[in-house]
């Protein structure tokens, strides 16, 4: 895929020559911007040259908003276990990222040592693609999200990533994405033998101080 038709981003690099790239993805109707203060409040940054992509979704009607038009990595129809997927649309971007890791690549960041990250629908994107990647990644960051497209995952899932650090952490207050869907999906992920280093706090949708504390923590052991 030629850059032209990779999705655009932005990017933030932490110092000369990154070692590492963190490629982040946002939630439904927000974009690649929503995330880039995070980096100020991480104390890995000043200790690592990284980079930071996060993506800009693509515009799509989405069902479960009255079919307005946002940026979003998939459509929903609801949200539940159960609730009917947007299978097309998720393996769609599956790909659109494969094809941002693979540049990473080409940039000569080891696939080891790239993270995927994201939040709701962005996080659910970074486990999809995340743990059918061909490459050896170095670790997967999914908050405030779910495992999608579970009724394929045991004939996808690669090997190669079998035993990837796998970050997940979720609100325990979240009517948006609702705690037990979350659980769900580690119960089912931790049944396949992964390791899943599991926090929950006392917030809603959203993003607290304790979780970027913690994910600073992890980046710290991931990144080592």
């Amino acid at each position: 895929m030629s850059d032209s038709k990779l999705l655009p981003a932005v990017e933030i690099e932490t110092g000369p020559e990154p070692s590492h790239t963190i490629l982040w993805m946002h939630g439904l109707g927000a974009d690649g911007n929503d995330f880039v203060p995070i980096i100020k409040e991480l104390g890995i940054t000043s200790k690592k040259s990284l980079r930071f992509v996060f993506p800009h979704a693509p515009e799509r009607s989405v069902t479960i908003n009255n079919g307005y038009v946002m940026r979003a990595w998939f459509d929903i129809y609801g949200i539940g276990i159960g609730s009917i997927e947007d299978e097309s649309g998720i393996r769609d971007s599956q790909e659109a990222i494969d094809a941002l890791i693979e540049r990473e690549l080409q940039r000569g960041i080891a696939s080891k040592h790239i993270i995927l990250a994201g939040f709701s629908q962005g996080g659910a994107m970074a486990l999809q693609t995340g743990l059918r990647q061909k490459n050896k990644l170095g670790g997967i960051m999914a908050l405030s999200c779910y495992l999608p497209l579970i009724s394929s995952f045991s004939t996808e899932v690669d090997p190669i990533n079998s035993e990837i650090p796998i970050f997940m952490a979720h609100g325990m207050h979240d009517e948006v994405v609702p705690i037990q869907l979350a659980t769900s999906s580690k119960e089912y992920l931790e049944q396949a033998h992964f390791a899943i280093e599991w926090h929950e706090y006392a917030m809603a949708h959203s993003v607290c101080v304790q979780e970027i504390i913690d994910i600073d923590h992890w980046l710290h052991r991931v990144l080592a």
